[in-house]
């Protein structure tokens, strides 16, 4: 009996005298004396041998040769790991150059929007904002669009709370009905920012995208002025000598236009791009309908307007020539680090 509680005081005297200096001696320490198999775990093994009247003394001694060996080993880890913090930072030069960082840049989509701002704030246009969450009459019965119209079939969205007409705008548009409840003419306003549209009918589409929409009203307002208007921003953003503005149809506007710019068919990118027509479809535009200023609180007697809107997706691509509209949303590094220099 005595030699067991003999080699508890050997076994303390051994684990004191043991200064572990590397990692790999504190691992072995560790496994000789507070492994699974190790001194310490074979000496509590033999709990069962000792008669009733010596247990307590036996588990107090054991507890606290276990008690010893642990604070040894943190402590050894502890002076370890700092020997080896300190070791690093002195292999640290802090004069050394750091390593460079990749400069990013702005999405082509981004880049586009801005210059159409630009273009327009050149002009006197300022830009205005509204919510993406808006309520039905905002979005479509104060554009001359009622629950009937088909042409809501055309705009089907994403309607958030159903019983108040709560949904996700389809246009820009709601942002100009708001600054015209808001102001007194004359409005001379371009609103971008994000549309929602649950357009499944064409691979080409998505269900969110940008838009940017402009607006201008004042007395005396004519169609020649938004030829003369929309001609400048087609000179200023592609440099097209000539646009062409053919009759279409939206609801806001009478009477409403498509407008294609003039590329030429001198090259076979123009000639595939137009289709052999030499015209490129660009925007849509129009004089403001006056049941819209009336809905707004504007009266169509005294003052009358004009409205455009085009998708900023559309026109990165033909600045870019990028051919699917799909890479501007995916964030392909691969794909966007070929504009980091261009852009």
């Amino acid at each position: 009996m005595s030699d067991i509680f003999e080699t508890i005081r050997r076994t303390q005297e051994a684990i004191e005298a043991i200064q572990p200096e590397t990692a790999e001696t504190l691992e072995l320490f560790r496994i000789q004396y507070l492994g699974s198999k190790g001194e310490i775990k074979t000496l509590m093994e033999a709990m069962r041998e000792i008669p009733n009247e010596r247990k307590k003394e036996f588990g107090q001694q054991i507890n606290a040769l276990k008690q010893v060996a642990e604070e040894k080993f943190q402590a050894a880890k502890a002076l370890i790991e700092a020997r080896e913090e300190q070791s690093a930072a002195a292999r640290f030069d802090l004069t050394a150059p750091g390593e460079p960082l990749p400069v990013g840049s702005r999405h082509p989509v981004a880049v586009t929007l801005n210059r159409i701002v630009d273009i327009f704030t050149r002009i006197g246009f300022s830009v205005a904002d509204g919510p993406e969450i808006e309520d039905d009459w905002h979005n479509f019965t104060a554009m001359n669009t009622p629950e009937d119209h088909p042409a809501r079939d055309m705009q089907d969205t994403f309607y958030v709370v159903d019983a108040q007409r709560m949904l996700l705008r389809t246009h820009t548009s709601p942002v100009q009905a708001r600054v015209m409840e808001n102001r007194k003419p004359p409005i001379r306003i371009i609103a971008p920012g994000r549309v929602y549209r649950n357009e499944t009918i064409s691979t080409r589409s998505h269900c969110q995208f940008h838009q940017v929409e402009g607006l201008y009203i004042d007395e005396g307002v004519s169609f020649a002025d938004l030829k003369q208007t929309l001609l400048y921003f087609a000179q200023e953003m592609f440099g097209a000598p000539k646009i062409r503005l053919r009759p279409s149809f939206f609801p806001f506007t009478e009477p409403s236009a498509e407008m294609d710019i003039w590329l030429g068919t001198d090259t076979e990118k123009n000639y595939r791009l137009t289709k052999g027509t030499g015209w490129l479809e660009i925007l849509g535009c129009g004089m403001v309908d006056p049941q819209v200023l009336e809905n707004c609180g504007i009266d169509s007697s005294k003052y009358s307007g004009f409205a455009f809107g085009m998708g900023i997706e559309r026109q990165t691509l033909r600045l870019y020539e990028i051919g699917d509209i799909r890479l501007v949303f995916e964030n392909d590094v691969r794909f966007l680090r070929q504009f980091a220099a261009a852009l």
